[in-house]
């Protein structure tokens, strides 16, 4: 199934072993995780600014995910789908790719639950979803 990772999954991830961890190895090995440019520029800047992690390091990242992900382009959303407008981006990536989930901490995302197929779930929803199969 297809799913999106959002960037604080990506990073949180990369900064810790734990459950974002473990989802982004289930999602490459068992799902097709998608991606766009603005979500690869998004967990970059993110790595080296808040992890403080070496500009190479968060390169070399950003690469593996765009060797092993469909990179896919969102298409335009209306501004008000999400109260958070850097967010937009992700519903239109959701809806050009018919993503199954959108696994995010984010807040104002999870509060719209749905965005068309797509099911807006926490980190610790999927899991469960997935482990329960």
């Amino acid at each position: 199934m297809r799913v999106i990772l959002d960037s604080n999954v990506l990073i949180a991830a990369v900064a810790g072993r734990g459950l974002c961890e473990s989802l982004l190895e289930l999602c490459l090995e068992e799902h097709d995780l998608v991606v766009s440019e603005q979500l690869l520029d998004e967990v970059h800047r993110n790595l080296v600014k808040r992890i403080k992690l070496p500009d190479a390091a968060a390169s070399d990242f950003c690469d593996l995910l765009r060797n092993n992900a469909i990179v896919a382009t969102p298409v335009p959303v209306s501004p008000d789908a999400c109260r958070d407008p850097k967010d937009i981006y992700l519903l239109g990536l959701s809806e050009s790719t018919a993503a199954k989930f959108l696994i995010t901490g984010d807040k104002d995302l999870i509060e719209s639950g749905l965005r068309g197929a797509t099911k807006i779930v926490t980190p610790r929803q999927f899991w469960e979803n997935c482990r329960q199969k």
